[in-house]
């Protein structure tokens, strides 16, 4: 069936990027080792102005890959049960530049001050075990779903470059 000019065109929906992020307790983790393997998991996140930094321990699979700063994608995604259409769950997906932040330097103690504010006690206990370490994730740039037909780029600032606006939507 084709579309023709006469059917109902899905309007966008106002891109909520920051909205997403406030809303959201953790951050999907797409990682690849040295072999190219991908690796997927999650972390708990603080945001810092535009970068977002997880405590991590080398115990995880993805800390590795993370650490030497290989290619790196985060998903914020909106929550299964919070959603009104699973196909189009709200989601925010980023390249990320990776760095690992030194131990009791000024950014570790301000983002693990703002880790334990954000997600308790628990961040004072394994900030101090040994093979957990700090990575930043910078946005490189990425892509904003917030519904069918409302798809945006959005830049390294976490701002929208432009809509998609129809690319890859043909039917057959």
């Amino acid at each position: 069936m084709n579309h023709t000019n006469t059917e109902k065109k899905t309007k966008p929906v106002a891109p909520k990027v920051k909205e997403l992020i406030a809303n959201t307790k953790s951050v999907i983790l797409a990682t690849v080792d040295a072999e190219g393997n991908p690796n997927s998991s999650y972390a708990p996140f603080v945001q810092v102005e535009q970068t977002f930094y997880i405590l991590v321990s080398f115990m995880a699979r993805h800390t590795k890959n993370l650490s030497e700063g290989r290619k790196t994608s985060v998903m914020f995604i909106e929550d299964e049960s919070a959603t009104k259409q699973i196909y189009a769950r709200e989601r925010l997906t980023l390249e990320a530049a990776t760095s690992q932040i030194e131990r009791d330097s000024e950014i570790w103690n301000n983002v693990i001050a703002k880790l334990k504010e954000t997600h308790g006690k628990v961040v004072d206990v394994i900030s101090e075990m040994g093979d957990f370490i700090l990575i930043a994730l910078q946005p490189v740039k990425g892509s904003y779903v917030n519904g069918f037909g409302s798809a945006y780029f959005v830049d390294s600032n976490l701002e929208i470059i432009e809509h998609r606006n129809d690319v890859n939507h043909q039917s057959k």
